[in-house]
């Protein structure tokens, strides 16, 4: 049988899909809001990026469709699993990606989720289409 392959230490989760749908270029890395039971969620590698993108609205960043499963042992009010999460970015990197954005034909994909020091960071990338056809 053949092993898994090895991720970069650290990596929650990767958006494959990504690279087949976009050309992908200007990476950057963003952290994102979340609460205490998503943190212990995603600790278990319970995310989704199926369908998930960056959206810019009145100068912030929130990425769409992204989904953590609910924590089963969250004590409190249950949260939406595919809530819009706000990203923590600069506010000269929001005014350029979502520049960029207005530009037809692209648009920010999460490619990959990740700890760095205790903190969960998003990695995105600006996409172009691939036309996709036989």
């Amino acid at each position: 049988m053949s092993s898994k392959k090895k991720q970069t230490p650290g990596t929650i989760a990767v958006n494959k899909k990504a690279r087949h749908l976009y050309e992908l270029s200007e990476f950057l890395e963003a952290g994102i809001s979340l609460t205490g039971p998503e943190i212990k969620s995603i600790r278990l590698g319970r995310v989704s990026f199926q369908d998930s993108y960056v959206e810019f609205k009145q100068g912030s960043a929130f990425v769409v469709n992204l989904h953590i499963a609910p924590y089963e042992n969250a004590g409190y009010a249950p949260q939406d699993p595919d809530r819009d999460r706000r990203l923590l970015m600069h506010a000269r990197e929001i005014a350029r990606y979502a520049g960029l954005v207005a530009q037809k034909g692209l648009t920010v994909v999460p490619v990959r989720m990740y700890f760095q020091h205790g903190k969960v960071k998003l990695e995105i990338a600006i996409g172009r289409g691939k036309k996709l056809f036989d």
